[in-house]
């Protein structure tokens, strides 16, 4: 029996989905069903960083890439999400998901990106809803 049969796995970008499925690809034989989300962070009042159409394509494009990657392995729901906080909202849809643990890969980037983006993987894992599983980086 797997430890997480539903795992929620928030991807950003193709680069990201690439990343984050080969470091799930692995484990993926525990695994029955994963709910991967795209969110599109809403500027709450301010101007967004581009048009909601645009991004909304994106996202559908990223969760195809998803679903083509690992759909043939296990279950594979995809949802496109929205909020103006990151953690919050991945937070969120995995509540809602009834999913187990939320799965990811953490993005490079040196302290002062990490300080001015607000440090997501921090906090992801500081103050959890569900469990979270920081997926190792494939080697080269």
């Amino acid at each position: 029996m797997a430890l997480f049969e539903h795992l929620l796995i928030p991807v950003a970008s193709e680069n990201d989905a690439h990343a984050t499925c080969a470091a799930l690809q692995p484990h993926l034989d525990t695994v029955e069903r994963v709910t991967a989300i795209h969110v599109i962070e809403k500027a709450g009042g301010g101007i967004d960083k581009a048009p909601l159409a645009k991004r909304q394509q994106d996202g559908r494009e990223i969760l195809a890439l998803v679903d083509s990657l690992i759909a043939p392995t296990v279950d594979v729901e995809t949802e496109i999400v929205y909020g103006t906080d990151l953690v919050d909202t991945i937070f969120e849809a995995a509540v809602d998901a009834d999913a187990e643990a939320v799965a990811f890969q953490a993005r490079g980037g040196n302290r002062i990106t990490r300080l001015l983006s607000g440090d997501t993987t921090s906090k992801l894992v500081t103050d959890p809803v569900v469990p979270v599983i920081s997926l190792p980086k494939q080697s080269e």
